[in-house]
């Protein structure tokens, strides 16, 4: 009953689910989650004690004190003054040991220990950007993921959050609190899991016209696998497409556009380990073939596969919001004001998505490869999702 009512007022706080993931602040996985449980416990115990304290006194009084109990004129006085004393104290007691007790699970969990996993969370409308600063990347910058952030069991982790825009907020019930993203400010806090698997993440600040769709997983994997990630991505470089196939034609689609037409390069606004792609203005897509989820969480698994080329042709059309132009030469907003999209083909379109699902970790790497999602109301694993 408790498991359903937390998770029932997760859901409430981070918006609607399309998907079939539970997601719940009573995992006792977390030992965030643990020590926020059995502080509230100390909450709870005492506001029952009240409760009954007060409906006993009630009924009491109300039982001894009716009318045809009672036909004499009532005693006049003035007060019970060991009673009033009570009143005030009991409260006053009461506030300093919940006091004392946020005040030490405040100093247990706010600190992040020395040893804890650093990630930075990038958050954007509608999207995010997880950036692990220690892993420099062979091709340049540092290893940075979109809408999919990876990280190790049994060990805290360190997200440093920030915002692009607006105000967003970060938030994995599962794992632990969450934290506001505000404009020019840098904040860090620690969130940890000791069961592998994926989780469901979502922004908890109503941020513009997409905010239930500017979701995220985290996928935390055990410290051996979490390893053979970093230091694969930390060497990954995109792999050179064949002369002539559909991912050449892609890539070169994607790196300069098609300005006969007004469509705009890909590389302006996405990154790709190894290539000239430097993009800052959109997510990274270094591992995009490795993904198992397709605008920020909008669309899962085989839905992800099936919706990759509507997502490409008018992303604004299909994400209300999106600042992804459109490829069908649909009309789209940027700052308030309407613009036109470019075009391209049907088999251009297909030439992208053919280069973007070629951008694949190794196998080895491969971060959804058994792993299992936590709170699907399925039996798929994180490969088959």
């Amino acid at each position: 009953m408790r498991g359903a009512l937390l998770a029932a007022g997760a859901a409430l706080l981070t918006g609607c689910q399309e998907s079939n993931q539970l997601i719940t602040f009573g995992d006792m996985s977390s030992a965030y989650n643990r020590e926020i449980f059995w502080m509230s416990v100390w909450a709870i115990a005492f506001s029952i004690i009240i409760f009954i304290g007060v409906s006993y006194a009630l009924f009491a009084t109300v039982r001894r004190f009716r009318e045809e109990n009672n036909s004499a004129a009532p005693a006049q006085f003035h007060g019970n003054n060991r009673l009033e004393v009570a009143l005030v104290a009991v409260p006053v007691l009461i506030v300093i040991v919940l006091s004392v007790l946020t005040v030490r699970s405040m100093a247990r969990l706010n600190p992040t220990p020395e040893n804890a996993t650093t990630v930075t969370a990038l958050s954007r409308q509608f999207w995010w950007n997880f950036s692990y600063p220690t892993a420099t990347a062979a091709a340049g910058g540092v290893v940075t993921n979109g809408n999919e952030m990876i990280m190790p069991t049994r060990n805290p982790v360190a997200v440093t959050i920030t915002s692009g825009d607006v105000m967003h907020a970060f938030w994995a019930p599962n794992l632990g609190g969450q934290r506001n993203a505000t404009p020019g400010t840098e904040k860090t806090w620690q969130i940890d899991t000791d069961r592998p698997g994926v989780y469901q993440g979502n922004c908890s600040m109503l941020c513009g016209a997409s905010h239930a769709n500017m979701r995220f997983k985290v996928i935390a994997l055990e410290p051996e696998r979490y390893n053979a990630f970093l230091a694969a991505a930390a060497a990954y470089r995109a792999p050179t497409p064949a002369p002539g196939s559909a991912e050449e034609r892609g890539y070169q689609l994607f790196l300069q556009g098609k300005p006969s037409t007004g469509a705009l390069s890909c590389a302006a606004c996405h990154r790709v380990q190894g290539t000239p792609a430097n993009g800052a203005a959109g997510p990274d897509l270094s591992f995009f073939g490795t993904r198992r989820t397709l605008g920020a969480g909008m669309w899962e698994g085989e839905r992800a596969e099936e919706m990759l080329i509507p997502w490409l042709a008018n992303s604004p059309g299909v994400k209300p919001g999106s600042l992804m132009p459109p490829y069908n030469g649909a009309t789209y907003l940027v700052n308030g004001k309407e613009q036109k999209g470019g075009v391209l083909t049907e088999q251009e379109l297909s030439d992208i998505a053919a280069y973007l699902r070629s951008l694949r970790l190794p196998e080895e790497a491969d971060y959804w490869r058994d792993t299992p999602v936590i709170g699907s109301t399925s039996t798929a694993q994180g490969g088959d999702q």
